[in-house]
């Protein structure tokens, strides 16, 4: 008797086991046929995100041109330069906050819309590199921008432990009514930007208007917040753009 009931006891587990297999199997095999239809949902997903962005950023670059009536050409925007949406606020608070003083991190196209929206200001535009610099210094003279002065400031090592901008091009520079955050390239350190609140804050006015690219990174998100902390009488907002814009505007 005990030998039949264990013989019995034998089936049925071996039973059972061939079900889970069977189980995986089929759980396997459904998963395999279920996968190419999620990944045609993402795929489709991608691509109409990819579009509405591409028509938000067509959308920003007409306006664009249409406020700054421009009369020589300009580079491309988006990829590794300024997309169309920050240069659009960019230029919306050139013209409307009357600043007199502009620092620039990183020459290029905000150069110019900033040089362009505030004709009153001193747009000083802070590069690493003498190559970016001269283009810079070419397309504004193209356009007949005389109230931008390009300064090349090769990347040193700084007390925070990353490289940033040679500190000798800032000493003459104070009262900062709008700060633009651009630079030096920040998408292979993520501090890389973060010297700019120890060696910027002090120069900045009362008033000033505080913008940073590259939001949508954790380095950059994580200075603005630094900024934040250090300017109370500043209110931080994130806006939703492309690559993601912090602005810190006075209370």
């Amino acid at each position: 008797m005990n030998a039949l009931l264990i013989l019995i006891s034998l089936l049925i587990l071996a039973v059972a086991i061939y079900q889970v297999r069977m189980m995986r199997l089929i759980n396997g095999k459904l998963i395999k046929l279920v996968a190419p239809e999620r990944d045609a949902r993402r795929i489709a997903k991608s691509q109409s995100e990819a579009a509405w962005q591409h028509y938000r950023q067509s959308e920003f670059y007409a306006q664009l041109l249409n406020l700054l009536n421009l009369s020589a050409p300009i580079p491309s925007t988006r990829s590794w330069a300024a997309s169309p949406d920050v240069l659009l606020t960019l230029l919306d608070y050139a013209r409307t906050k009357s600043p007199k003083k502009i620092l620039d991190l990183g020459s290029g196209m905000s150069t110019l819309v900033l040089a362009k929206s505030a004709p009153q200001a001193t747009v000083i535009s802070i590069d690493n590199s003498a190559e970016y610099a001269l283009k810079t210094r070419q397309m504004l003279a193209s356009h007949g921008i005389t109230n931008v002065d390009v300064r090349v400031a090769p990347l040193a090592p700084h007390s925070s432990g990353v490289e940033w901008y040679d500190l000798s091009k800032f000493g003459d520079i104070s009262a900062i009514d709008i700060l633009f955050i651009d630079g030096p390239p920040g998408s292979k350190n993520d501090r890389a930007r973060h010297p700019a609140l120890a060696e910027c804050l002090s120069k900045l006015s009362p008033r000033a208007i505080v913008v940073i690219d590259d939001a949508g990174r954790d380095g950059e998100r994580n200075l603005a917040e630094e900024f934040a902390k250090a300017l109370p009488h500043h209110v931080l907002e994130f806006l939703p753009h492309e690559k993601g814009t912090a602005v810190l505007l006075p209370r």
